[in-house]
């Protein structure tokens, strides 16, 4: 995150005694990315964060791949993904790759005898059906449908779902998931001509304090491996903090769309980029207004991109028997563009009222089993 933010009480400055009302110090913690060289954040606890009492056995969560390499335009449904009780056994890889693994997750029930920590990737969870809290330490979150849920990696933290019903879009990116650079001045700041700003970004509130000692077990992932810990501290031991680096929530909701004359390329519609992807929002707007316009996209040839595009309401102009939760990935050298008879459908209208998330990968992205359960075998016929 690029702007400062704080809760909870701090010492006036960094790194020096900071005393509860019975005198003894409080716990810092500095949580730096990229070394000391990134945005970082302190931390403080009630308790040392470096309580273990014990290290379980690591166990491997690695996608199971099926196909590393495609070259097959694919869809899937994504609401055929079961529904799990327990949240991470709910996360399924469909699409995966060494930058990014894109997962689909149907958890019944919240976490309530465990906290989880993804201690080497950055979490983008987009809500597609549900609603609920996320608890942090460095406060909490309520979230609800439409919001991306990005979570910092080295966060700890714990869902509560309002209802069973609940759908989520998942993108782990193994780098920082950050604004578009081109969004951005020097300092960070979201400039004017982005799709929003940070008045849109949602920051952690209603920080509780736990101060508690007993036996907190919190898994820890990192990389294809499971690490169940166990502290002796509650992870939300904190009474403070202050940083750059910290979870929050942005709405897709409040994207506001970039239109033109004619018919503007996908770029518009990034929300978020990290090494080698990027993360648009498609979402409601007028269209092109060119009196020759042709609103539905063009056909193109993804030369340097696999692109995924997860459907989550509306109508698409472009395509066919669109369902929710559907995902379609075209991979990088096969054309692909509007079903037949949806151009001319598209002449004349004036707006869509679509929502979707697209990913866009700059290196192939790898087919797991878990895809191959859900897969419309015939999408790449669609165009006949």
């Amino acid at each position: 995150m690029p702007h400062y933010y704080k809760l909870g009480d701090i010492p006036q400055k960094r790194h020096t005694q900071f005393r509860k009302p019975d005198g003894n110090l409080y716990s810092e913690e500095l949580v730096s990315t990229e070394g000391f060289s990134n945005v970082y954040s302190n931390v403080y606890h009630c308790h040392p964060p470096t309580l273990v009492k014990e290290v379980g056995k690591p166990f491997n969560v690695a996608p199971k791949l099926v196909d590393k390499y495609n070259m097959q335009h694919r869809c899937y449904n994504g609401f055929a993904i079961n529904a799990v009780d327990d949240y991470l056994e709910s996360r399924k890889p469909v699409l995966v790759n060494n930058d990014v693994h894109i997962s689909l997750a149907a958890p019944r029930h919240s976490m309530k005898d465990y906290f989880y920590k993804n201690s080497g990737a950055d979490e983008s969870i987009f809500v597609h059906v549900g609603s609920g809290k996320v608890k942090t330490v460095f406060g909490e979150l309520n979230f609800k449908y439409g919001d991306y849920i990005n979570i910092p990696r080295g966060t700890v933290y714990q869902i509560e779902f309002d209802t069973p019903e609940n759908r989520l879009f998942i993108v782990e990116s193994f780098t920082p998931i950050v604004y578009p650079k081109r969004y951005r001045n020097e300092f960070g700041q979201l400039l004017e001509h982005a799709p929003f700003c940070e008045r849109d970004i949602i920051t952690p509130s209603n920080l509780v304090t736990h101060d508690e000692l007993g036996d907190f077990k919190v898994m820890i992932k990192r990389g294809d491996m499971m690490y169940p810990y166990t502290y002796a501290s509650h992870p939300f031991d904190v009474i403070g903090w202050d940083g750059c680096h910290y979870p929050y929530i942005f709405s897709i909701h409040n994207f506001e769309p970039i239109t033109g004359r004619v018919h503007q390329p996908p770029p518009v519609h990034q929300t978020f980029e990290a090494h080698n992807f990027v993360i648009c929002s498609f979402v409601p707007r007028l269209y092109d207004y060119h009196p020759q316009a042709i609103p539905a996209p063009y056909n193109h040839s993804n030369v340097d991109s696999d692109e995924v595009l997860y459907y989550v309401d509306g109508d698409f102009m472009s395509r066919k028997h669109v369902e929710k939760g559907m995902i379609t990935l075209h991979p990088i050298g096969i054309p692909h563009g509007p079903h037949p008879g949806t151009v001319e459908k598209s002449i004349g209208k004036k707006e869509t009222l679509e929502l979707a998330v697209m990913v866009d990968t700059f290196k192939p992205l790898w087919v797991t089993e878990e895809a191959l359960g859900i897969e419309s075998k015939d999408y790449y016929k669609s165009w006949m």
